[in-house]
C-alpha cells in the first residue's frame, strides 16, 4: 500500500537523516503503525487522500472510551507529534499538496512537576545502594553515584563504554538522544565508586562473558540492559526505605533540581542534561520556587493567616 510506503520513507528518513536514537525510532514505528492501521480502516491509502477531519478524528479517537481504554493526554500527544511529523515531510518531499496535521492540537495535559528527592533521601539511598563485598554490589553503588553524580539517562549510563571514561580528567563522554555527545563532569564520589568496581566488581564478572567494552555489565559478562538497571535503582529505593517509589529518572530530576539550589545557571543544567531546549530545564526553576514556597509558608511567622 502506498501509504505504508510513504509511512516508512519517513522512518528511514528520521533514521538516517536524523540519526534518532533506536528507542525514539521505536516508539514512532509503533505510533505510526496505530495511525496507519486507523487509516486503512477508513480506506484512505496515500498520504494525499487525508484531510485535517481525518487527522482530528484519530486524535479524538485516542482518548474516546467508547473506543477502547483512552490513552492519557501525554501519550495521545505523543502520538499527534510522530503525525504531524510525517505530514510535514510528505509536504516538503511533494508527497502532499497540505499538510492536515497542520491545525490539530495535542490535548492539554496538567502540569505535572518532576518529582525528585531530598538530599537526605539520596544520602540514604547511597548508603545502601550496593553490597561493597560482591562484584554485584560494587557496580550497583557505582551505577547509582553515576545516576546521581551526572543526571544521564538510564539508556545513556548502561551505554557507556570504558573509553567515555577519563578519570583523571574526572569527565565522561555521553552519547544522548539524536547521537549528540556531551561532556559531563564526574565528581569525587562516582569516581570512587568506579574505581572500587573496576578493581574488585567488574574483573570478576567479565570473565563470565565473551569481552565487552561496557562500563556496567551483568552477570552473565555482557553489557547491562535498561531494565535490569531499572531494577537495581529499584531494590536499592526498597532497601533504604524511603517511602516513595522512585526511578532512575527520579534521579536525573534530583540531580538538576540540586544544581539549581546551589545556585547553578540554568544554561549549564541544560547543558549538562543534554536537553535541546531550555524551555525544557527550565521546568527545574519552577520546582525550586515551589521549594522555596513550602519552606517559607512552614518556617516563617508572618506567613500564615492568624487564626480571628
Amino acid at each position: 500500500m502506498q501509504l505504508e510506503r510513504e509511512i516508512h520513507g519517513y522512518l528511514n528518513h528520521l533514521a538516517i537523516e536524523r540519526g534518532l536514537a533506536a528507542n525514539t525510532l521505536s516508539a514512532y514505528r509503533r505510533d505510526l503503525a496505530r495511525y496507519l492501521q486507523w487509516c486503512v480502516q477508513r480506506g484512505l491509502k496515500d498520504v494525499k487522500s487525508i484531510r485535517e477531519k481525518d487527522v482530528s478524528d484519530f486524535s479524538a479517537s485516542l482518548r474516546d472510551p467508547e473506543l477502547g481504554a483512552p490513552l492519557a493526554a501525554s501519550s495521545a500527544g505523543r502520538i499527534l507529534v510522530a503525525i504531524r511529523g510525517f505530514h510535514r515531510f510528505a509536504l516538503d518531499e511533494g508527497q502532499a499538496e497540505i499538510d492536515p496535521s497542520q491545525r490539530i492540537s495535542p490535548p492539554a495535559t496538567s502540569k505535572r512537576l518532576p518529582k525528585g528527592l531530598t538530599y537526605e533521601q539520596v544520602h540514604q539511598l547511597l548508603k545502601v545502594a550496593g553490597d561493597t563485598d560482591s562484584s554485584n554490589g560494587l557496580r550497583d553503588r557505582a551505577l547509582i553515584e553515576v545516576l546521581y553524580g551526572t543526571g544521564v539517562r538510564i539508556s545513556e549510563a548502561v551505554g557507556l563504554d570504558l573509553d567515555d571514561l577519563n578519570i583523571a580528567d574526572r569527565s565522561i563522554v555521553v552519547t544522548g538522544k539524536g547521537s549528540k555527545q556531551r561532556l559531563v563532569p564526574l565528581g569525587a564520589f562516582a569516581i570512587s565508586a568506579l574505581e572500587d568496581y573496576f578493581v574488585r566488581g567488574r574483573p570478576a564478572l567479565i570473565t563470565k562473558g565473551r569481552g565487552t567494552p561496557a562500563v556496567f555489565v551483568n552477570a552473565r559478562g555482557a553489557r547491562l540492559s535498561r531494565q535490569s538497571a531499572y531494577s537495581v535503582v529499584s531494590q536499592a529505593a526498597e532497601r533504604a526505605h524511603l517511602g516513595v517509589e522512585i526511578s532512575p529518572h527520579t534521579l536525573r530530576h534530583s540531580y538538576a533540581t540540586h544544581l539549581l539550589q546551589g545556585g547553578a545557571d540554568v544554561r549549564v543544567v541544560q547543558e549538562l542534561l543534554g536537553h535541546a531546549s531550555v524551555t525544557t530545564t527550565q521546568i527545574y526553576t519552577a520546582v525550586t520556587a515551589e521549594t522555596l514556597r513550602e519552606v517559607y509558608a512552614t518556617s516563617h511567622p508572618r506567613a500564615q493567616d492568624q487564626a480571628r
